[in-house]
């Protein structure tokens, strides 16, 4: 009998442990947040690192399949090397008018846990290709601590495709470590 009451004590507290070990994980992990800002808001966070040395910006869109493909990569760079001064920024391209396009880049977010920040460029469709100087996408930029950009990669030249990889051997060699 008195098994049975201690087994009947210790069912709720095992799933108050539970629930309080789920909370923590949640704590740990938010939900990674989308934030919209224009053009000029945008400029001034580069300008704006923190501790950063380099800023690496990964432009992309949730109909993107490479962008999509490629996203892992960016925030494996961000687990390497934030500590060695790099920030980490994904800029949604989608249009901030179309509701589901901006959902469906919410929901990308959280399936990849991007514990990055992660903006929405919240200008005129099509306005951040113009922006940004490219006329596709996936496509990375570092920043330096000023704002000023230092390299990009795209893939506007079809003679001159980059890899994730030529991105990471590029940043490593900033941030003077091993890739």
């Amino acid at each position: 009998m008195t098994r049975r009451i201690a087994i009947r004590l210790l069912l709720p507290a095992c799933g108050l442990a539970l629930l309080a070990l789920a909370n923590a994980a949640t704590a740990r992990d938010p939900e990674p947040r989308l934030e919209a800002l224009n053009w000029d808001k945008f400029e001034s966070l580069l300008k704006s690192p923190g501790s950063a040395r380099y800023t690496l910006v990964d432009a992309w869109a949730s109909t993107c399949g490479p962008c999509k493909e490629n996203f892992p990569h960016l925030l494996e760079m961000h687990k390497k090397y934030a500590s060695k001064g790099l920030r980490v920024i994904s800029v949604s391209l989608d249009d901030p008018s179309d509701k589901n396009a901006v959902e469906d880049a919410r929901k990308f977010l959280k399936s990849k846990n991007a514990q990055i920040t992660n903006i929405l460029l919240d200008e005129e469709f099509g306005q951040g290709f113009e922006k940004l100087k490219i006329t596709a996408i996936p496509a990375v930029f570092v920043f330096g601590a000023d704002g000023k950009e230092i390299k990009r990669f795209t893939l506007d030249d079809p003679n001159n495709q980059f890899t994730y990889d030529e991105v990471e051997k590029a940043v490593a060699g900033l941030l003077d470590t091993k890739s």
